[in-house]
This record gives C-alpha cells, structure tokens and sequence, in this order.
C-alpha cells in the first residue's frame, strides 16, 4: 500500500513521537514478561493502561507517565507528530488486549500468548523503527465500510 494511499486519522494534536516509541518499548517489555511468565496480571494492567491511553487518559497512564520521565532524562528533543494514529493504534491494542484477557480466563493460555506475539510485533515496529501500523489498519476499514455500502 503506497503512503499516498493512506487515509490516516488526524485530529491536529500534537504528541511527541519520541514518547510513544518509548512507551511501545515498555509495552514490548510487559507483553514479553507475560508470554515468558504466563501471570495474568500483567496483561490485566495492559489493558487498563492502553484503556486510559486509546480514551484520551495519557496523565493517567502509567506507561505514558514512565516515558515521559524516561525522554527527559535522555533529554531527547521533541518530534511532534499527529495523535490520531497513534490513539487509534491503542484502541487497536486496547481491543487486542481485551481478547487476551479472556483467552486467560476461559484457559485459552496459547491463544492469549499468540495474540500478545501480535502486540509485540507492532509494538516493536513502533518503537524501534517507528512504523505506525494504525494509518493502515484505518484505510483497510475505512475501505471496507465503502465496499460493504456499496460506495
């Protein structure tokens, strides 16, 4: 799909890029402690903090809170970027996480941990190469909801 292509979410809000790959990282840090360890609270406290963070909460969130410590400490200069992908991509997380959740809670352990693989993959996109997969996920529904109107 060619980026000009792309129907991106946008909202004119700025956040700092710099601060959402770095929250990505504590998302891959957590997801892969849960697929190693198996407990479920870790998921648990997934969801509530992408919860907070896809619903317009960041104060609130504790990753959101730990990375912006984190950017000032290595004193990174801001890199604004549109919010409305990235709060798009949590809600995304945030439906991912929901599905983990009760993967563990009708004992269906391998799926949950398939399905948190699966956050760790666009996490680590995120964060470490800074590819935001919500403008594709947005333009494929956005696509869809065309075709199935017949638009």
């Amino acid at each position: 799909m060619m980026n000009e292509k792309l129907n991106c979410p946008v909202d004119f809000v700025k956040v700092d890029e710099n601060r959402v790959r770095v929250t990505a990282f504590f998302v891959i840090v957590f997801s892969v402690l849960y697929v190693v360890t198996g407990v479920w609270i870790i998921p648990a406290l997934l969801l509530v903090d992408f919860a907070l963070r896809a619903f317009n909460l960041n104060t609130y969130s504790p990753l959101a809170s730990l990375s912006g410590i984190v950017v000032k400490q290595m004193d990174l200069k801001p890199k604004p970027v549109d919010r409305a992908p990235k709060r798009f991509a949590a809600y995304i997380g945030f439906g991912f996480l929901i599905l983990i959740v009760i993967a563990l809670f009708t004992n269906l352990i391998i799926e949950s941990k398939i399905l948190a693989g699966v956050i760790i993959l666009f996490a680590s996109l995120e964060s470490f190469v800074g590819f935001c997969a919500g403008c594709y996920v947005y333009t494929l529904i956005n696509r869809f909801k065309f075709q199935v109107k017949g638009e």
